[in-house]
């Protein structure tokens, strides 16, 4: 096995041991709440404060740690995050447990931010898309994975051990990275002003307005999705595990596939998809009368969602590349950071439309945040083109 294999296969596992770490909890959730004596509600406020967390946290991690070498950040950021997983699994009471995710938290989208730099000096110019797709797959294959596995596991030998696991798997993760990291990679530093000029560059901020509205879409549904399988599909409560394993599927392949359109027009390929996802999620209420029908938009649907991932981190990459090279850790960042954003405002949005129009028809709200994100990525290829050609001239 050739080095850069090798590296591949270590920033997925790390991207899967982030994913592992964010994505566990649901599956635990009653498990958790009975052994800390609190109700699953306090407990699903877990979810909630490790996305908040995350999204605050990140760019202030990122730019903070710019001049530092990237190789020891990142070990130093993993053993902070082996702390915070850890002292997951040995907490004792709710205030506790809640700390440890903030830790963990912390510094989870800093980690990814560093190894997306990595991916980016690392891999040939034309494997590029197709290493960071990857690395946002191990993010799918934690969600069809992990959850489920830690269900097993904290069913069998208690929750405590789920965390356990995934302090094993991250001290394997920060021995492979000693091992297959460089100890140095270009990095141009830059004051705290000179690296948030990024944000300024309309080609910047149109693309973050895209991915907010994105996860939006995604979780505008998403949130919902266990009743809306079992509720108005009607699927039996025991296909659950199998229906949720073929969604997980879905994503895996469309970030998989996300590496392929980066490299064959990227953002210029992108409308076409959110068209259809606009059009779907208008169907999805007519189409749910009918189960399997209503199962297979919904495979459409999240093979559609996550398509953008792979053309979205080149775009803000080669942006700070080109004209922020100071810029270039915290522009790694901003996919996951406006993500989490997101995904707060699509379930926020669902749950409001739960009580206003019924579970079966809370896809009409995505739909709207879907027609917003393609309005600014036709705005944002704009941008983008008259600026090539200013440049030609």
């Amino acid at each position: 096995m050739n080095k850069y294999r090798l590296q591949t296969i270590v920033f997925v596992l790390v991207a899967f041991m982030s994913g592992c770490n964010e994505f566990m909890v649901v599956g635990i959730l009653p498990d958790i709440a009975n052994h800390l004596h609190v109700s699953i509600a306090m407990v699903g406020y877990l979810v909630t404060i490790f996305a908040t967390v995350y999204a605050v946290s990140t760019p202030i991690v990122t730019i903070l740690t710019s001049k530092c070498n990237r190789y020891k950040t990142v070990l130093t950021l993993m053993g902070i995050f082996l702390i915070g997983n850890t002292l997951s699994g040995l907490a004792t009471n709710y205030w506790m447990m809640m700390v440890s995710r903030m830790i963990s938290a912390s510094v989870s989208g800093a980690i990814i931010s560093i190894i997306m730099i990595f991916a980016n000096q690392i891999a040939p110019e034309k494997k590029r898309a197709n290493l960071i797709s990857w690395i946002y797959a191990g993010f799918s294959i934690a969600s069809v994975i992990g959850i489920p596995v830690g269900t097993t596991i904290s069913t069998r030998f208690g929750w405590r051990y789920a965390f356990f696991t995934v302090s094993v798997i991250s001290v394997m993760t920060i021995l492979f990275l000693i091992w297959v990291l460089p100890r140095h990679i270009n990095q141009v530093q830059g004051t705290i002003l000179n690296q948030l000029t990024l944000l300024k560059d309309s080609r910047i901020y149109m693309a973050i307005g895209v991915v907010l509205f994105t996860a939006a879409t995604q979780y505008g549904y998403y949130t919902y999705i266990r009743p809306l399988l079992t509720v108005v599909l009607g699927f039996a409560t025991q296909n659950l595990n199998l229906l949720l394993f073929a969604l997980g599927i879905a994503s895996i392949i469309s970030n998989r596939f996300s590496g392929t359109i980066a490299t064959r027009g990227g953002l210029k390929l992108m409308p076409k998809y959110y068209v259809a996802d606009v059009v779907i999620l208008t169907l999805l209420p007519v189409t749910f009368m009918n189960k399997f029908a209503g199962f297979v938009l919904l495979m459409a649907i999240m093979m559609l969602i996550t398509l953008f991932s792979a053309s979205m981190q080149l775009h803000f990459l080669d942006v700070a590349a080109q004209d922020y090279p100071q810029s270039m850790l915290l522009a790694s960042s901003l996919s996951s950071i406006f993500f989490n954003f997101g995904t707060s405002l699509g379930s926020a949005t669902a749950s409001v439309l739960v009580g206003a129009v019924g579970v079966n028809r809370i896809s009409l709200g995505a739909a709207l945040f879907a027609l917003i994100a393609l309005t600014l990525l036709v705005l944002l290829n704009r941008i983008i083109a008259k600026q090539v050609k200013l440049k030609n001239i």
